[in-house]
């Protein structure tokens, strides 16, 4: 995903660590760390997802309202079958959010309100990351989230997982001061296995000096992870230094779904990075089955007139009754749902007009995060 390049005009500031009732030694992991926790794949039975709601305190109104009919067409679908934790800035855009809502004949049943200031939408880089211990018991991990490498002052959205973590009574596991790691950084197949690309983790702008097996040890105690696929990513090709999720996920255990060569080309993936994704095998070295969805035929022009060049659907979000698809009104929207819709049979594949959104660099598993059943 390509987060919005404007970002870049905010001055870079140290970004605050919040108490949390558990907080690891700060130091890196040995080699042999044990698994601690493991985080369920998404696909795994929800008990809801997180949205922080766009508001006008940052970009201004017309940021806002440009915005505002993905996040209720997303909300129109998860409330059917898990509830919809939506963060909203401060009470009066709480009453302007149940407004659309009403307007929109959305029930609130399945709705839940959380007042906390927030900079920006992209909940799944800085919102909190659920896990559960051996016991099954969850967990909410506070990884460091410092503006994709201070990059941009986001200090209210770094605090979101330590405001949700009191609200809900539930555990916090503050690793602000053990590594700094964005949640579309991470990819997981739900069986141990870890894609990611180097460029947005083991990077000086998140955690200088870190090596990559000190990197390995970190994600295997606090995410369950025995197996990395890393690719190398391209530092500053956009504001995240290239996330994993805006190319390349895992559909399921056996599958992973991407574009074919061409296209991750266009996307800018350096060519020996996809030789490697295609070669990429699980955990039992048994190759991964490739579903390839193309991009947008055409360039992707806004709602008020911008061109953004081509897009990608491969960053969807999978809720327990649905998946959400990015759109864009172009031709090989059909094509991409009809996909996408073969790997998941049991679900309800919904488009999400993400046009307006993917102007301000990305799509809608930029903006949800799972909370686990």
């Amino acid at each position: 995903m390509r987060k919005m390049t404007n970002l870049l005009l905010f001055l870079p500031a140290l970004l605050s660590s919040c108490g949390k009732e558990i907080s690891p030694d700060p130091g890196p992991a040995p080699a042999d760390t044990a698994i601690q926790y493991t985080m369920p794949e998404e696909s795994a039975p929800h008990e809801g997802t997180w949205l922080q709601w766009p508001h006008q305190y940052q970009y201004g109104v017309t940021y806002r309202n440009r915005l505002d009919a993905t996040w209720i067409a997303m909300t129109k679908e998860l409330q059917q079958g898990e509830k919809v934790h939506i963060i909203a800035y401060d009470p009066a855009e709480q009453e302007r959010i149940t407004a659309l809502l009403n307007d929109n004949n959305i029930s609130l049943n399945n709705i839940d309100f959380n007042i906390y200031p927030t900079d920006d939408v992209w909940a799944r880089d800085n919102g909190p990351i659920f896990v559960k211990d051996k016991n099954g018991q969850l967990f909410i991990e506070d990884w460091g989230f410092n503006g994709w490498g201070r990059k941009a002052d986001y200090t209210n959205c770094n605090s979101i997982p330590s405001k949700i973590a009191a609200a809900q009574h539930t555990a916090a596991i503050n690793l602000n001061d053990v590594m700094v790691n964005e949640g579309g950084s991470v990819e997981i197949d739900g069986k141990g296995v870890l894609m990611a690309c180097k460029s947005s983790i083991l990077n000086r702008n998140r955690n200088p000096g870190m090596t990559q097996q000190q990197a390995e040890a970190i994600f295997t105690q606090y995410l369950g992870i025995t197996k990395f696929i890393w690719l190398e990513g391209k530092a500053g090709l956009d504001i995240t230094d290239m996330h994993i999720d805006g190319f390349a996920r895992f559909a399921n255990a056996s599958t992973v779904i991407t574009m074919d060569k061409e296209d991750l080309l266009y996307w800018q993936v350096p060519q020996d990075d996809i030789n490697r994704l295609y070669a990429a095998t699980n955990k039992a070295a048994l190759p991964y089955k490739f579903v390839k969805v193309p991009l947008t035929q055409n360039d992707v022009v806004t709602t008020y007139g911008k061109n953004l060049g081509k897009a990608s659907y491969i960053n969807y979000y999978i809720a327990n009754n649905s998946v959400l698809v990015p759109v864009y009104n172009d031709p090989h929207d059909a094509a991409a749902i009809n996909i996408i819709q073969q790997l998941y049979p049991d679900k309800k594949v919904v488009g999400i007009d993400c046009r307006n959104l993917f102007a301000n660099g990305g799509m809608v598993h930029c903006v949800t995060q799972q909370q686990p059943r």
